[in-house]
């Protein structure tokens, strides 16, 4: 019953506008054991969610286009079971707090730039182990 969900790996798709973060927070995922893509707007991301029916979104909050609140919230309409972390360098985080709750939602937020560690533990936290996902970063 569970061999095939639990060997796969989680699937989180990052979005981020500033591609070296995104590439970045690739390679930190992937090299944790995550199967990752990546999208640089809120429009390919929503698009790539389609596609690829992430376990996690990894966002970040101010993106042209779309934000990533609104992508969160359009990803979570279409795949419920998926999980959601937006991260944001450029706002209050108890601000964007508020304003998800405002739309009725409770995604979690993390201040950029985070540590690595820190990062893979609240993704950890978050999502089941699959059999490809240490712990840390080795």
């Amino acid at each position: 019953m569970c061999a095939a969900d639990c060997a796969r790996k989680p699937r989180v798709l990052v979005a981020d506008d500033e591609k070296i973060i995104a590439d970045t927070l690739k390679l930190i995922l992937t090299g944790a054991g995550y199967e990752v893509s990546v999208a640089y707007d809120g429009i390919a991301a929503l698009e790539r969610a389609k596609e690829r029916s992430p376990d996690l979104l990894l966002s970040d909050v101010f993106m042209p286009g779309l934000s990533g609140i609104d992508l969160a919230i359009q990803v979570c309409d279409q795949l419920p079971t998926c999980k959601v972390l937006l991260m944001s360098g450029q706002a209050n985080l108890e601000f964007l707090r508020h304003e998800i709750k405002s739309k009725c939602r409770e995604f979690e937020v993390l201040s950029k730039p985070t540590h690595p560690t820190d990062l893979l533990a609240q993704i950890g936290a978050m999502l089941p182990r699959g059999s490809g996902v240490r712990n840390g970063l080795h």
